[in-house]
């Protein structure tokens, strides 16, 4: 049995003994770069083309809109799922999954801008066309610019979240005013800083 003064003892022994191990970033060579650069849009090319096949075959059969809260539950589910098995190779099967299911509930949104709308297809291939546009331009951005953009981060994630969540409450409330608050606020904005 121990008393108190040897607890104290070993306790502070076993505190000095505990060794802190810093690490040291390493600058990264302009090969390793452009491999993880390569590597990174290769497998995004790949679940956006898995993502696409998937969106088809939903058009193709004509499959339904699962609902909003099928979607929520299921995008969240494997969103999580991805991020809990990020570091193992199960993890790129998840991405796989989630992108998947996102094409899947994609197909029915893009059947029915086709068929109920006399110009659907002009527009989802405008939406299309500017989506690449736009991608290649941020991308080329990114690369050329020798600008440290992390500091976006923060501001990119708090406004995905506030458009998230007014979507959420479009849902419960189905308030068309939750669209006027972005516009309004944009425009509150603009008369602010004068113009």
């Amino acid at each position: 049995m121990y008393n108190l003064s040897q607890l104290k003892w070993s306790f502070a022994l076993s505190m000095n003994q505990t060794q802190l191990r810093t690490a040291t970033v390493q600058p990264m060579s302009a090969v390793a770069m452009n491999k993880v650069l390569r590597n990174t849009y290769a497998l995004l090319s790949m679940t956006l083309l898995f993502s696409a096949i998937m969106a088809g075959v939903a058009m193709a059969f004509n499959w339904p809109y699962p609902g909003p809260m099928i979607v929520l539950i299921g995008y969240f589910g494997l969103l999580f799922l991805t991020t809990k098995l990020r570091n193992s190779a199960w993890g790129i099967l998840s991405v796989f999954a989630l992108t998947g299911f996102m094409g899947v509930t994609l197909g029915p949104i893009i059947n029915m801008y086709l068929y109920r709308f006399g110009n659907g297809s002009e527009l989802v291939m405008m939406a299309l066309g500017g989506t690449g546009v736009i991608f290649l331009a941020m991308s080329g951005l990114a690369l050329t610019s020798k600008r440290d953009f992390s500091f976006m981060g923060k501001f990119l994630a708090i406004g995905i979240l506030v458009a998230f969540l007014a979507a959420i409450g479009n849902l419960f409330f189905q308030l068309p005013a939750l669209g006027q608050i972005g516009r309004a606020s944009w425009t509150a904005r603009g008369a602010r800083r004068g113009g």
